[in-house]
């Protein structure tokens, strides 16, 4: 299921910028769709308008893992995410995600999962996030719990919502402080484990599966 699920990513992603339109997915543009496993989206911190970014650089402290941080241009490529089940479950691609539900991100560029864990981050000292592992390495430290807020039950692309880290508890976290020696203003992305405003996303843009059965 791996492969084919991230098969399917590769070529949404290979499409998003074409005149493709026979593809059965929904553009960013679309309001209210419904997020399904397969989708390949951007995350986007509410308060500061940044998107959840990666590439391939290091960490220069902490783990030494891929940093995680937020990227305030909404045209970089690097801040696409695949969103996965856990692995053996019966979920499949399509399905819609309830709140509640544990899920795993996949950064689009380098294959590693949104990971997070005890070392401190960088700018803060709170709980580092990094991306790690492969296709075929994801562990528990790749599991997030989504958490809807308001009274939606299923994750929607209008929703606001928390993800809440399994292992550590750490909600996924930006704020306003910034890298001096990365280009572009990013700024930093990291755990706390209680829960405020700065650690709401919104899914914007990205291409999203229509849900199982829908035609």
């Amino acid at each position: 299921m791996a492969l084919s699920f991230f098969g399917l990513a590769i070529f949404l992603f290979l499409t998003l910028d074409s005149d493709y339109t026979t593809s059965p997915v929904y553009a960013a543009t679309s309001e209210g769709v419904e997020i399904t496993y397969g989708s390949v989206l951007k995350l986007m911190h509410e308060k500061t308008r940044f998107r959840l970014h990666s590439h391939d650089v290091p960490y220069g402290s902490g783990s030494g893992q891929q940093s995680v941080t937020g990227f305030p241009s909404v045209d970089d490529a690097n801040s696409y995410w695949i969103v996965w089940p856990m692995p053996e479950t019966s979920a499949k691609q399509g399905d819609t995600i309830k709140t509640g539900t544990i899920i795993r991100l996949q950064h689009m560029k380098t294959r590693r999962w949104l990971h997070s864990h005890l070392h401190a981050s960088p700018i803060s000292g709170n709980l580092e996030v990094s991306c790690f592992g492969d296709d075929g390495n994801s562990d528990t430290g790749d599991y997030w719990r989504l958490e809807i807020e308001g009274s939606g039950k299923t994750w929607r692309q209008d929703q606001r919502i928390r993800l809440r880290h399994v292992d550590t508890s750490g909600y996924l976290h930006s704020h306003d402080k910034k890298y001096n020696r990365i280009a572009g203003g990013q700024q930093e992305v990291c755990g706390v484990r209680e829960k405020r405003a700065d650690n709401v996303w919104l899914a914007v843009e990205g291409v999203f599966l229509p849900v199982s059965g829908s035609k």
